[in-house]
């Protein structure tokens, strides 16, 4: 039975080619909000197995065995290899937590060290312009004490005519009128967690980039002006000498892959809105939630059992 809190450990391999199939073939918005969601709840389904998992090897501790007022030792199948498990269960947990917490650090003082390069600057509407040659934007999310800003820099600017511009400043406000950072720190922070969920984390960012292309080409009505628009600012920032440090929870405009983008803005506008990937996935994180469940559920019978209350046949 405990095959059943090892299912969820496996099932997240299989999300990375569903979730590009995803973004490939059905509207940006409605892949972002898909993938996203079911990264975070594999990711869930990994940190609760990995948990229970862990309980075997706690509590055969004597003092965490008393605590747990087991009168007897808990069975869980094969001594050895239970411990073994529980053991491997217990480094995975420790250094998944030490991921996020050491990444996470690092996110937030980068997202500060951007919030303070512009806090002295002029705002415009949200719009702040940094004087650097490097051509680069970026939607700059806030926070409690913090507005949400549009950072772009002169160098960038120049590269760009003024109707280039536009979609550009287009494309930032869609991402922060969509919040797509929340998305994109869902997606890392699962990512961090899981080998294989940090996959899709770049297919999370290419659904952001996509819906906010997307927006972009809504609003100046023109998706080739937009596709051209995109590439261009890609180009200048290839161009560019060094490379700004935006936070990676910043989305901007020459993000992910851009022939990609380009080629979908060159494509007529995206239509589809249910593929089988996405049954494919509602059906990967039910399985992986009703294994994580039963092997919880048969694991604290098993405790139970250990405390005297039940018997085992």
């Amino acid at each position: 039975m405990i095959t059943l809190l090892l299912i969820p450990l496996v099932l997240p391999w299989a999300l990375p080619p569903l979730a590009r199939h995803t973004v490939e073939r059905i509207r940006p918005e409605i892949a972002l909000w898909t993938v996203t969601c079911a990264t975070a709840t594999l990711a869930v389904g990994v940190v609760a197995s990995l948990g229970v998992l862990l309980l075997p090897l706690a509590l055969s501790f004597p003092p965490a065995a008393t605590v747990a007022e087991l009168i007897q030792p808990l069975a869980a199948g094969p001594r050895l290899l239970v411990l073994g498990v529980s053991a491997l269960s217990a480094g995975c947990l420790a250094l998944a937590g030490y991921q996020v917490l050491r990444k996470a650090a690092s996110e937030v003082a980068r997202l500060r060290a951007a919030h303070d390069s512009v806090a002295g600057l002029p705002d415009a509407g949200g719009l702040c312009v940094l004087s650097d040659p490097r051509p680069d934007a970026f939607a700059l999310p806030g926070g409690l004490r913090r507005a949400d800003r549009i950072v772009v820099t002169t160098g960038m600017l120049r590269a760009l005519d003024p109707v280039q511009r536009e979609v550009l400043l287009a494309h930032e406000r869609a991402h922060l009128a969509a919040r797509h950072h929340l998305f994109l720190t869902a997606a890392q922070l699962a990512g961090w967690c899981h080998p294989a969920l940090a996959a899709v984390a770049a297919h999370v960012s290419l659904a952001a980039e996509r819906a906010a292309d997307e927006a972009a080409a809504r609003g100046c009505g023109d998706r080739a002006v937009t596709a051209h628009a995109v590439g261009r600012a890609a180009l200048a920032v290839g161009r560019g000498r060094g490379a700004m440090e935006a936070p990676a929870l910043a989305p901007g405009a020459t993000t992910g892959p851009v022939p990609a983008r380009v080629k979908a803005l060159l494509a007529p506008a995206p239509v589809r809105r249910v593929a089988p990937a996405l049954w494919a996935m509602a059906l990967l994180c039910s399985t992986a939630g009703a294994s994580s469940l039963a092997g919880a559920l048969w694991l604290h019978h098993g405790v139970e059992i250990a405390q005297g209350e039940g018997s085992s046949d």
